[in-house]
């Protein structure tokens, strides 16, 4: 009898040891991510043949401690490498894992296999060649702190590659863990088993070769065993045989019937090829559907649903999976009355929104990504709902009424004052901490960070309700609801580009066009508190010289312009906000040379510049660290240095209009007035109606010459 390591994915170890018992396994003990157990050669074939969800097994031919490379290098040594195989064979060294002293792989390999080759040299052998793309043997080393198992692997590649699957979709499941989670459902072969989102078939495709009898290992080409000095061949070609011969029988008797329905046409076709290729494909009925209208088949009665829906990687994506989610959960309730559901996802949260309490769960990595298997059973009489009896739950009712509320007002007013964008809710209600504004027939959805004395998963669960909730009482769809979420920022980080695409839309603010886009910036290129001052500057600019200072995405100018100003003048650090400033002068006609642009450090532009305007726009940042600033900026701090630098830039009668963001702002009136200047207080007038809940969002003042106001 020899030691063998059976190695699987964490979370998989009891199932592990139960399938390898049943193949004959002895004195079994369950290890992190793995099953010892011992075996003679046939029972190792077996279970090399038979094993649904070990990626591979390992021939343990030394165990010791590890503490620096010389350790490595004796632990190495000390076995007999010649006595398990010739020096003709290719060999390669994987080597798992790192301690303080080890802390490089390809340096704890490289000591492994010199130790091999010394081996083989001192017994005045040839050395054994190393070739990593396609060795006859693979030498497995796994470190663990200070110990180390060294051994071969019997099989060569991972077990998970079965030979049927040549394409998978775009998240595809391990085979191995796809027969884990077939495994661990709860599923019993004889049921129907329907995957309602199949992709590339995985899961029907091990859920047949279960209820078949198909070993998962028949189709492999080669083993690592057969590399192996006392192989038995005789011995493997007869366990092989009497597995193709249960194959064919198991295919041909096998009564359970499996259904396989994805709303992707290719991906049908890929599923139907691996399922012919894996020897199941008269037991799979594959159609092109949509998972949230398909219909049980008439001999699905007391069937069961597993499936991988997707759960997303990025936030933005999270909206219509909540829609989407929430379509699954109403639709399986209503249409599998009577059957079971196991759905794994790596967002518990997404789950929460099928409205299904689960009869059992299973915790699984996929990956690096910590996921989770749910089990639910429907009843005839309807289903059983999360935390209420009902049939149906109203998702975050009071959220949902304030928003209700608010739109019934908001979308008339903004009708009036022919604008498409505007907010809808602003932290109204302390449970709900978000921004939701309306851009068309799209919402944005800005989350506010949550306080830290509230735990992350209450503060996730209550804004997917609060995602679930808007799109019901807005009707937008799912797919045009954007997620951001919204720290507290400094300078120019609030500009921060979140993906590489190009998201961008054109919207209507008072007869002007401005470009937005609302999914690849934190911001989307319009403030929308600013409204009634851009309106206001378009008002004031006909036959005027119009400055517009931190311009961003030049909203201002644009208005400026549309209002008959005599040129206009965008000054901004960033080129991609003044290429931006550009694209929206040129929406609503406005080229020329009169309109000019200029990438530049605002502070060193109006210190160098020696023009003069009638009309200035200033918004500078509460706060400013730009690399590509000579010094810092602070609004409170340096806000007079910047209005007496601007003053010298107005023209007499001009007006310098002066706004921040920061909360508590106060203007040094008196430093003003020394200077000559005067300072008429307009924010009230300056919030727009949809930002009447927040007064504080910005300060805004109207500057002039005194002798003017005089």
């Amino acid at each position: 009898m020899k030691h063998y390591l059976a190695i699987t994915a964490r979370g998989l170890e009891h199932l592990l040891a139960q399938e390898l018992e049943q193949l004959g396994a002895s004195s079994l003990k369950q290890v992190h991510a793995g099953v010892k157990f011992k075996a003679d050669d046939s029972t190792l074939y077996q279970c090399c043949l038979w094993s649904r969800v070990a990626s591979r097994f390992v021939l343990v031919l030394g165990e010791f401690a590890v503490r620096d490379d010389m350790d490595l290098y004796l632990g190495a040594t000390a076995i007999n490498w010649p006595d398990h195989f010739h020096s003709s064979q290719r060999i390669a060294v994987d080597f798992n894992g790192t301690n303080q002293e080890i802390r490089n792989s390809q340096y704890g390999a490289l000591k492994v296999k010199d130790a091999i080759v010394d081996k083989f040299e001192k017994a005045n052998l040839p050395r054994p060649s190393i070739d990593r793309e396609q060795p006859d043997l693979r030498i497995h080393m796994r470190l663990s702190k200070d110990k180390g198992v060294l051994g071969i692997d019997m099989v060569g590649s991972g077990l998970h590659q079965r030979g049927y699957r040549t394409q998978a979709g775009a998240a595809p499941l391990r085979e191995t863990h796809a027969a884990a989670l077939v495994l661990r459902s709860g599923w019993q072969s004889g049921q129907p088993m329907m995957d309602i989102m199949c992709g590339s078939g995985t899961l029907l495709i091990e859920g047949a070769m279960i209820a078949a009898n198909v070993a998962p290992g028949l189709k492999r080409k080669r083993w690592g065993f057969e590399s192996l000095l006392g192989f038995d061949d005789e011995a493997f070609k007869t366990i092989k045989a009497e597995a193709s011969v249960k194959a064919k029988r198991g295919v041909s008797q096998c009564q359970t019937r499996f259904y396989g329905i994805d709303n992707d046409a290719r991906m049908i076709e890929t599923a139907r090829a691996n399922a012919r290729r894996a020897g199941v494909a008269e037991l799979i009925e594959f159609n092109v559907a949509d998972a949230t209208e398909v219909v049980p088949p008439e001999d699905f009665t007391g069937g069961h649903i597993i499936s991988n829906p997707p759960y997303g990687e990025r936030l933005g994506t999270t909206p219509g999976l909540i829609a989407l989610y929430t379509q699954l959960g109403d639709h399986l309730k209503h249409a599998f009355a009577g059957n079971t559901v196991s759905l794994y996802s790596g967002s518990d949260e997404l789950l929460s929104c099928l409205r299904m309490r689960a009869d059992d769960k299973f915790a699984l990595r996929n990956g690096a990504l910590d996921c989770v298997m749910k089990t639910y059973a429907i009843t005839a009489r309807g289903v059983k709902e999360a935390g209420d009896a009902a049939p149906t739950v109203d998702v975050a009712p009071d959220f949902a009424n304030r928003l209700r509320k608010n739109m019934t007002k908001l979308d008339k007013w903004a009708k009036k004052e022919a604008i498409e964008c505007y907010r809808l809710y602003d932290a109204d209600l302390p449970d709900y901490k978000a921004a939701i504004d309306r851009y068309r027939d799209f919402l944005v959805i800005q989350e506010y960070a949550a306080p830290k004395t509230i735990a992350p998963e209450k503060a996730r669960r209550r804004l997917l309700d609060m995602v679930r909730a808007a799109i019901a009482v807005t009707g937008v769809d799912a797919n045009k609801v954007v997620l951001k979420t919204r720290e507290k920022q400094k300078g120019n980080n609030q500009y921060q580009k979140l993906s590489g695409a190009a998201h961008t839309m054109t919207v209507q603010e008072y007869g002007v066009t401005l470009e937005v886009n609302l999914y690849d910036y934190l911001d989307t290129g319009l403030f929308l508190d600013h409204r009634y001052t851009r309106r206001l500057i378009g008002e004031k600019a006909a036959g005027k010289d119009v400055l517009n200072l931190f311009a961003y995405t030049g909203s201002a100018s644009v208005h400026a312009a549309v209002g008959g100003a005599r040129s206009t003048t965008t000054v901004d650090m960033s080129k991609t906000y003044l290429a931006w400033a550009e694209r929206n002068m040129k929406l609503n006609g406005m080229v020329g040379r009169q309109h000019q642009f200029e990438q530049a450090d605002c502070l060193q532009w109006i210190e160098q510049s020696d023009q003069q305007f009638d009309l200035i726009f200033v918004d500078p940042p509460t706060f400013s660290n730009s690399k590509r600033m000579q010094t810092t900026f602070d609004v409170q701090r340096d806000h007079i240095d910047l209005l007496l630098a601007l003053k010298a830039r107005l023209r007499q009668g001009g007006e310098i209009i002066f706004s921040n963001n920061k909360r508590h702002f106060k203007m040094d009136l008196a430093r003003l007035a020394d200077a000559g200047l005067n300072a008429e207080n307009m924010s009230k007038r300056s919030i727009p109606e949809d930002f009447a809940r927040n007064p504080h969002i910005h300060n805004c003042w109207i500057i002039q010459h005194q002798d003017v106001v005089a």
